[in-house]
């Protein structure tokens, strides 16, 4: 399980990179220490009318919460009301653009899913059902305001991704699902009867897959309360986990025949206890179907004559056992089991609705012992007519609470927290640019622009200076979950009016660069404002390409324009400041009086005959119509032999572009037959 980055989190400190200015001397804070509250309940209750329509104008006064029969003071209340967004492609364009920017500056009010595809619980036949059914809740029922997760529990590398809002990443990783699950125990019982009867001594048949089918329960039920887990740590909202699997097939309905039944019956509640301590609920989706037992069903020889050896129905009880199990994960944490039947349209729409309209009600437990006991929760409204769904209680906790934490002020605990979390943080607003571009060997130099809204740091005047500490941190966590790049930037500013007034207009911009190998990557990067503790933070999905392997690459897309530089920047990249007029840009929202200057590089690793390359920079309008276009050709000469890059700048100017969406392009292609191509294209408007 990889959702958490903990060991990327805690190598922050070596990675640091060097600050702006060292920090002015007597500085020293005393360390930041965090009370850790051991009682506090969170639970979400959606209210509906009698024609089941959610309620939206209840307040804190319409809502009594029971404990165990206690009534419970209600400390935290917010109503959740989350519209569907739907992705916005061109009106030229099949399919969105995935945008090379990520924010924060609008506050996070998507949903959060996580997909549990439970390859060791899904018979190989039927992998294509389960990438079939997760695929239609991505395409048909994920917002463009939503984040998601994937978690094999087979422990697929390529099967899973972090938190996202892209479609295409959460679908790359459906589409390598494959099951694996244990051969049936009736299947394999058979097989023992077949090989042993006759043999002195022989009496009942063996399920000699028992140890692994035992193990692979108690992988999965791992998954499912490490998820729980993590996903404590969001609160104020509901959490979804939809679990795809034709669940547990070990029986734990006799723990003096199953030697493992009391293990896996113990990581069972320890599941569901995670989850109910989380406000995590779980949405169980069997995709077998109608019918599901086929597979099983063709492996099926003839059956023992008397019946108290293997039942005719054995098939079919473990079937419903393994129902049974998706039924009560999901029941006992306030979601449903989708069972029995081929079309999950319906329960994919309720999914979203459940999590789109409730109440978040927080309380402090008046119970604070640590006993492990179940308590009953009971959530009613005082309005008559109405129906309350919740959940009916939680587990509560074990052993000693966790001690308060205190940590050096230098690697701050709210940065780490931002860092971790999946969730953006808003408390300062910021926007990200990174983009890839060729480094030494086969290593990427990624070039990254963070700019943070000015107008929220808190700045000390003294003697007509205005001073502050601004720490910001970043990590390029690959999809293995190891940090590959990183560190700590401390930027002590100390402003004039003038520069003070700028920053305040247009923000503060800076400049980092960081060196990673191929591959796919997440950057984190996190900013914390020391003056007034705010922390803002983005999560950013970035591909990184080996520019050397292809006959033709292209690097990202650089863009700056005049009203761009009106941003002063920290760190300015010292190799860009040659081929762009300022630094390069989050922004891709630009006025009519601009005019956009654009760099990119384009890699020739074609050895072969002397060649020319095309290099085509195009911006179309919304509705596909070319509005700027200009060509430049370059000769392989130029690389003396060798392979290399050649850097391309275009200027395009935006006067006389209506305002709305634009679509920038660049094109590479080696003018050859057969010749290789590269392209890259950015969205971006204009007001």
């Amino acid at each position: 399980m990889r959702i958490l980055l903990l060991t990327a989190l805690a190598l922050l400190g070596s990675l640091s990179l060097p600050a702006q200015q060292p920090p002015p001397s007597g500085a020293e804070q005393p360390p930041i220490t965090f009370r850790v509250e051991i009682n506090y309940v969170e639970v979400d209750a959606r209210v509906t009318d009698a024609e089941g329509n959610p309620v939206r104008d209840l307040t804190r006064d319409d809502f009594q919460i029971l404990e165990e029969g206690t009534a419970q003071t209600i400390a935290n209340f917010s109503m959740v009301d989350i519209p569907l967004e739907r992705p916005d492609a061109p009106l030229f364009a099949s399919s969105p653009i995935e945008p090379d920017v990520r924010s924060n500056r609008r506050e996070f009010d998507g949903r959060i899913y996580v997909l549990i595809l439970d390859d060791l619980h899904t018979h190989f036949s039927r992998s294509p059902r389960v990438r079939e059914a997760a695929r239609q809740f991505i395409e048909r029922y994920f917002g463009a305001n939503d984040m998601a997760a994937i978690v094999q529990t087979g422990g697929s590398r390529k099967g899973v991704q972090e938190f996202t809002g892209s479609r295409e990443r959460l679908l790359r990783a459906i589409d390598a699902f494959m099951g694996q699950k244990t051969r049936s125990a009736t299947l394999e019982k058979l097989d023992d009867y077949n090989r042993m009867r006759g043999t002195p001594g022989f009496e009942t048949p063996r399920d000699l897959s028992e140890p692994e089918r035992a193990f692979n329960a108690r992988r999965t039920l791992s998954s499912l309360k490490s998820v729980a887990d993590y996903l404590s740590g969001l609160r104020g909202r509901r959490k979804a986990v939809l679990f795809f699997s034709e669940g547990v097939d070990y029986d734990v309905s006799s723990t003096i025949q199953n030697r493992y039944a009391s293990d896996v019956l113990q990581q069972t509640q320890d599941a569901i206890a995670a989850a109910t301590r989380a406000n995590v609920s779980f949405y169980a989706v069997d995709p077998r179907g109608l019918g599901g037992l086929s597979a099983e069903s063709l492996e099926l020889t003839a059956l023992p004559e008397d019946p108290s050896i293997i039942s005719p129905t054995a098939l079919h009880q473990e079937l419903l056992m393994a129902q049974d199990h998706l039924r009560t994960i999901a029941n006992e944490t306030g979601g449903f089991a989708a069972v029995n039947r081929n079309d999950f349209s319906t329960a994919f729409q309720r999914i979203v609705e459940e999590n789109s309209s409730y109440y978040v009600l927080g309380y402090y437990s008046t119970d604070t012992r640590r006993d492990g006991r179940f308590r009953r929760v009971e959530v009613k409204v005082r309005r008559p007519g109405l129906q309350v769904r919740s959940r009916n209680g939680y587990t509560a906790p074990t052993g000693r609470p966790p001690a308060d934490r205190a940590t050096d002020p230098e690697t701050s605990e709210e940065l780490r927290a931002a860092l971790a979390s999946p969730v953006p943080f808003s408390g300062i607003g910021m926007t990200v640019f990174a983009a890839p571009l060729k480094g030494g060997g086969n290593r990427a130099s990624l070039a990254i622009a963070v700019e943070l809204d000015g107008a929220r740091l808190a700045f000390d005047e003294k003697d007509g200076v205005f001073a502050d500490d601004v720490e910001v941190a970043m990590l390029a966590v690959d999809d293995a979950g190891k940090v590959r790049d990183g560190g700590r930037d401390l930027l002590n500013l100390r402003l004039r009016p003038q520069t003070r007034e700028l920053v305040a207009k247009h923000g503060v911009r800076i400049m980092r660069r960081l060196e990673v190998p191929p591959g796919r990557y997440q950057l984190r990067v996190g900013v914390r404002d020391a003056g007034s503790r705010a922390v803002g933070s983005v999560v950013y999905d970035l591909d990184v390409p080996d520019f050397t392997k292809p006959a033709l690459a292209l690097s990202g897309l650089l863009i700056t324009s005049p009203s761009a530089s009106r941003l002063p920047t920290a760190n300015p990249d010292p190799d860009l400041a040659g081929v762009l007029p300022g630094s390069p840009a989050a922004l891709r929202d630009f006025p009519r009086s601009d005019v956009l200057a654009v760099f990119a590089e384009i890699y020739d690793n074609l050895r072969g005959p002397a060649h020319r390359v095309s290099i085509a920079t195009s911006v179309r309008a919304d509705n596909g119509t070319v509005v700027f276009q200009s060509e430049d050709e370059r000769h392989s000469g130029e690389l003396k032999g060798g392979t290399g890059g050649y850097g391309h700048t275009a200027s395009i100017p935006l006067k006389g572009l209506a305002p709305g969406r634009y679509v920038l392009r660049v094109d590479a292609r080696i003018l050859l037959a057969d010749g290789a191509a590269a392209s890259r294209e950015v969205e971006f408007r204009v007001r």
